[in-house]
């Protein structure tokens, strides 16, 4: 694998080190959106450590929409450095990397999905790899965290629960889950029950693609893509309603697997007894986000794995680095 690294000054970063790493994206290639398939990475650690240097790796993966990019070039990446300073200044030293998982559509859930591409095999077949080939892992910790939110936190879950072998713990701070709360009062608004099939497939073209005019309506395009794709028929997937803005129970259902509450319930081994798993909610969740997270720590409180869930004060985007802060400390101190 052919990796490019470029260093970058980190005078507005604080103290950290951001350091920006090319993946060609093999994993991606192909893809049936013709999205771009390299991808960078946005690297952040603790200020005057060197690329030899042991401690635990975080892969952080953005919400709908977010990307690496944004750290990198429109300077979103001062928080994730003010994470890094904080967690060294607390003798947690580690490094973050944030991904680039964004698709067509805004976003991709970090599934693997034949309507837009192989991004859970970009996190772990090939991101991973990358990272740990660069820089060595702390082996008295916990090697490799996933942390996310929102869609990114959805991501992470279900990246922890599918390849256990590969993430020792999981930050998931406002989770998409119970879709019946955070997802069914957005796909039964009126811009997207107005979306017919035809639409979807205008979205879906290979050539001169034609996304819903309405943002909410692209979002749920965008999430039918990622959860429903169509075996055999990449770039398709099946939509919510039919023709005559009828509501198909069959396509929903295949929303409601790909819930982590309903992963968590159905599978015992959800997760392996030696993942740590902490879990977020904004108290004032304006999708209900914590709703889900809270229901998904009452199951796991009755199995062996680690978990923890906490309620922190404002809405689902607020404070992001101190509650990323915070499930990074519970994760790294053994309770």
């Amino acid at each position: 694998m052919r990796l490019l690294f470029f260093a970058l000054l980190a005078s507005t970063l604080h103290a950290a080190q951001l350091e920006v790493l090319q993946v060609p994206g093999a994993t991606l290639r192909d893809n049936p959106l013709g999205d771009p398939p390299a991808r960078r990475l946005a690297i952040f650690s603790p200020n005057a450590s060197k690329p030899d240097t042991a401690m635990p790796l975080v892969i952080y993966l953005p919400g709908w929409g977010g990307s690496s990019e944004d750290a990198i070039v429109h300077g979103a990446g001062a928080w994730y450095g003010r994470v890094v300073d904080q967690m060294a200044t607390g003798n947690h030293p580690l490094r973050i990397a944030v991904v680039d998982g964004r698709s067509r559509y805004g976003g991709s859930q970090f599934l693997n999905s034949t309507a837009t591409g192989r991004y859970a095999d970009f996190v772990s077949e090939e991101i991973l790899p990358a990272l740990l080939a660069k820089y060595p892992p702390d082996r008295r910790g916990p090697v490799a965290i996933l942390a996310g939110h929102s869609s990114g936190a959805y991501g992470a879950l279900l990246l922890t629960m599918n390849r256990q072998e590969k993430f020792a713990a999981v930050v998931a701070l406002s989770p998409d889950s119970d879709f019946e709360v955070t997802h069914k009062p957005l796909v039964e608004q009126p811009s997207v029950r107005a979306v017919r099939p035809a639409e979807v497939d205008a979205a879906s073209a290979t050539k001169n693609a034609q996304l819903p005019g309405d943002g909410l309506a692209r979002l749920i395009t965008g999430l039918c893509a990622n959860y429903a794709p169509i075996a055999g028929q990449p770039g398709k997937f099946e939509w919510l309603y039919d023709n005559r803005g009828q509501w198909r129970p069959e396509a929903w259902q295949r929303w409601i697997d790909l819930d982590p509450l309903t992963l968590v319930r159905k599978n015992a081994n959800a997760f392996a007894p030696t993942q740590r798993i902490y879990l977020d909610g904004a108290e004032h969740d304006e999708f209900g986000a914590n709703i889900g997270a809270r229901k998904i720590q009452e199951v796991l409180r009755t199995r062996p794995a680690p978990s923890t869930f906490y309620e922190s004060p404002g809405h689902h985007s607020d404070r992001l680095p101190d509650r990323l802060i915070r499930g990074l400390t519970w994760v790294l101190d053994p309770h």
